[in-house]
C-alpha cells in the first residue's frame, strides 16, 4: 500500500460549532463524535478530526480539492454567509478568485483564523499519463 494521508486534527476554539462550519460550507455530511473529536469525512476517505483546544491556536492552511460544481456550490455558500474570501494566500486580493493552473481557486478563514482554501485543479497541473 502506498502512503496516504488518513486523517488531521484541527484544533478549534469551538469543536462543534468548527466542525458545523466545515460540514456546511463544504456541504458535506454531518460530523459524528468519536471520542474527543467531531469527525468531518472528506470524499476522499480522510477526515479532519476537530477537537476543542483552547483560545490560542496556531493558523494552520487546509486545502480542498473540488471539482467545478463543487467549486460554484461552496463559493456560493461562502457569499451567502458573507465571508470574506481572496484569490491569494496572504490575502491581499480581496473579493477575487484565482485561475492558477488553468482551474480556480479562493481562500478564506474558518472560525478559528485557519486559512482554508478550495481550488480545482492542483498545484502544477494534472500529471500527464
Amino acid at each position: 500500500m502506498s502512503v496516504q494521508l488518513n486523517h488531521t486534527i484541527v484544533p478549534a476554539r469551538d469543536r462543534d460549532a468548527t466542525a458545523a462550519f466545515f460540514v456546511e460550507v463544504l456541504g458535506l455530511k454531518p460530523a459524528p463524535v468519536y471520542g474527543p473529536f467531531r469527525v468531518v469525512s472528506l470524499g476522499n476517505d480522510v477526515s479532519l478530526d476537530v477537537v476543542q483546544a483552547g483560545d490560542d491556536l496556531p493558523s494552520q492552511h487546509y486545502a480542498f480539492l473540488v471539482g467545478e460544481d463543487e467549486f460554484d456550490q461552496i463559493w456560493g455558500r461562502i457569499k451567502e454567509r458573507g465571508l470574506t474570501y481572496y484569490a491569494d494566500p496572504h490575502h491581499q486580493r480581496r473579493g477575487q478568485i484565482n485561475t492558477n493552473d488553468g482551474g480556480r481557486g479562493l481562500y478564506w478563514s474558518d472560525p478559528n483564523g485557519h486559512n482554508l482554501e478550495i481550488l480545482t485543479v492542483p498545484y502544477g497541473g494534472w500529471k500527464q499519463g
